[in-house]
């Protein structure tokens, strides 16, 4: 289709600028609704999530963990020993999981009938997105173009101070690393060079380390760093780094000075929405994320935006439930508002943190009170088969449903899904006691946390 008034133009339903997790999401949510869609993605169709973020860390934290299962196999009764990593090696898995994934999408983008333009898109109001000289008209426009790794004030990246992005790609594993900032990449990656071998401390500049999540998370985590060897400086600053041939040193606002093969800058990810014309063409822009409602509406008519653009967690899962909601919204099928709280977080150290919902601090904040339960994984069999330790906390409104569930311990990811449905369905402590879950597994921990809080304990302690 041509348009009347613009030449050189294609007309759709739809034009996306990104093409991540919220980009793609939205793009074949609209396909299947009967819409006409025009996905620009400058580098590959998966953004970060899939190429530089939540994939090949994941696939380095398995690795890790296999190292682990291999170094610890004597407390199991299995001769097992570490002869090494080789990095080659493990870099070779992680790309090959990222090539499938990369190739499925592909094959999914076809699939959907989704226009596909390579290119580095500029948004001009009010409804077009220009990509090398061609113009891709929308009935509306959705910005998704995620994010980037941020760094500190007179802070260059580059030689031995990398971000993740670097960090991923390395063919070496450093024998010292510094890692600045403790929430979820820094202690990810600090685990991850932890079980390859690497002599490693994180410098948080908040009280405790995941400072995002529930105090109990932090001090959990905490201590199983402590045990596992791995060294952190909380509640104090960053104040430099000097680079020489062999190495890098870092200075500390308390004077102490850190040398290192690497620094790891893990500060958070900055929205990345500079030199894409949003601000010429009208958009609402604050400290450089997109402003939208919480229909994912910008300020310009049929203008919406998804992802790590807009303000709140920065989680791929987050971007992917906003896309299908904008599709649908687009599509006239009014979803149900997104509840940010809602969503789940997990962090894949070892051990992982797992959580949805109100920590203790926001919830006494919001109701006055929280009534809280804390069951321990000591009490687990499948934990104590596992050899992890941890626990569930449970965060109940006064008189009212569970509002919030943390958890750490080995694999508590995998149970965030129930845990998320317990809590989006407000259920109280009595809804879920009678719940069976098999045994013996890990899910018994929250089936044992609500049957304490409902007041009827089992394999309670104290």
């Amino acid at each position: 289709m041509t348009s009347p008034e613009l030449d050189s133009a294609t007309n759709a339903d739809l034009v996306i600028l990104g093409g991540g997790s919220g980009g793609y999401a939205c793009a074949f949510r609209a396909a299947e609704l009967g819409l006409s869609v025009v996905l620009v993605e400058k580098d590959k169709l998966g953004g970060t999530c899939l190429h530089r973020g939540c994939i090949p860390t994941k696939a380095l934290l398995h690795a890790a963990e296999v190292a682990d299962n291999a170094r610890e196999g004597d407390q199991f009764g299995v001769k097992s020993s570490l002869e090494g990593i080789d990095i080659a090696g493990v870099n070779s898995y992680k790309d090959g999981v990222i090539s499938r994934l990369y190739k499925g999408l592909q094959g999914l983008a076809k699939a959907n009938k989704v226009t596909l333009i390579e290119g580095a898109g500029t948004f001009v109001g009010p409804n077009t997105v220009v990509v090398n000289g061609q113009r891709y008209v929308g009935k509306n426009v959705v910005l998704a173009t995620g994010s980037y790794a941020r760094s500190l004030p007179g802070l260059e990246i580059g030689g031995r101070v990398i971000t993740s992005d670097q960090a991923l790609n390395l063919d070496f594993i450093p024998e010292k690393v510094v890692v600045l900032g403790g929430g979820v990449i820094g202690v990810e990656f600090a685990s991850v060079w932890q079980s390859f071998g690497a002599e490693v401390t994180i410098v948080e500049a908040l009280p405790r380390l995941v400072p995002a999540e529930d105090e109990y998370a932090s001090k959990q985590l905490e201590r199983a760093f402590r045990k596992r060897g791995i060294k952190f400086k909380t509640g104090v600053k960053f104040t430099g780094a000097t680079q020489t041939d062999s190495g890098v040193s870092i200075t500390l606002e308390n004077g102490d000075v850190l040398d290192a093969d690497l620094l790891l800058v893990a500060v958070g990810r900055g929205p990345n929405t500079a030199g894409h014309g949003y601000e010429d063409a009208g958009i609402k822009i604050d400290r450089g994320f997109v402003i939208t409602d919480e229909r994912l509406r910008t300020n310009l008519p049929n203008v919406y935006a998804v992802g790590d653009i807009v303000p709140g967690l920065q989680l791929a899962h987050r971007g992917f439930q906003q896309g299908i909601f904008v599709a649908e919204e687009i599509a006239g099928q009014n979803p149900k508002v997104i509840d940010e709280a809602g969503i789940p977080r997990v962090t894949y150290c070892k051990p992982e943190v797992a959580s949805v919902g109100l920590s203790e601090a926001a919830a006494k904040e919001k109701y006055g009170s929280a009534e809280v339960f804390i069951y321990d994984l000591a009490g687990n069999g499948k934990s104590q088969i596992l050899k992890t330790a941890g626990g569930v906390k449970l965060i109940k409104a006064p008189d009212g449903p569970v509002v919030g569930v943390t958890m750490v311990g080995e694999r508590v990811g995998e149970l965030i899904g129930e845990a998320q449905l317990i809590y989006s369905w407000e259920a109280y402590p009595e809804d879920v006691a009678p719940l069976i879950h098999a045994h013996p597994t890990q899910t018994e921990a929250l089936g044992e946390a609500f049957l304490a809080l409902a007041g009827k304990p089992l394999h309670v302690h104290g």
